[in-house]
């Protein structure tokens, strides 16, 4: 978890997303191929995304709104392997969360309209992409918003099963 400083005043907020000085002492990555955004409305569910052969780690972040983010360990001979971390970034607390190779990645819109970014270490690769179905039981992610109200793709929702899915078999040591 990243907390960039925030500058507020009366008139408005200022804060700085890349500094590459910073990402290299943190043992980040400093240089980034890709850069993504995304506007979702409220209910909108992006994921659980991952590229299997291409896999990329991620630095995200939300400019406008809140969302619920999940990251999922995909990594097979990691002792976490199919547990969760969810937690709600927001233009407001400006936190940016690193979500290493291996990982799948999801996020639910909690307002109106959500500006999402994210960096990427590799470039994407439609067909390296693959999906885990965002409610699978297995992982037991508790999403605030009711099955009815979650609005997904049609990719999303026919998404694989974690059991069935195409997972990584390195562990914890394979980060970037």
């Amino acid at each position: 978890m990243l907390t960039p400083e925030v500058y507020r005043d009366s008139r408005s907020e200022f804060c700085e997303t890349f500094n590459q000085q910073r990402m290299m002492e943190a043992g980040l990555p400093s240089s980034w191929p890709q850069d993504n955004f995304s506007l979702s409305r409220k209910h909108v569910l992006r994921g659980i995304h991952y590229q299997a052969i291409q896999p990329q780690a991620k630095l995200v972040r939300v400019i406008c709104g809140a969302v619920l983010n999940v990251a999922v360990d995909l990594r097979r001979s990691s002792p976490t392997f199919a547990r969760h971390v969810a937690i709600v970034l927001s233009g407001q607390n400006s936190d940016m969360l690193w979500i290493p190779k291996g990982f799948g990645h999801a996020f639910l819109a909690l307002t109106d309209v959500v500006g999402f970014a994210h960096k990427v270490t590799d470039y994407y690769s439609p067909v390296s992409q693959r999906t885990i179905v965002w409610n699978d039981p297995d992982l037991a992610i508790p999403w605030p918003a009711t099955a009815e109200k979650v609005i997904v793709s049609g990719k999303d929702r026919s998404g694989a099963s974690l059991r069935g899915a195409e997972v990584f078999p390195w562990g914890p040591s394979h980060v970037f």
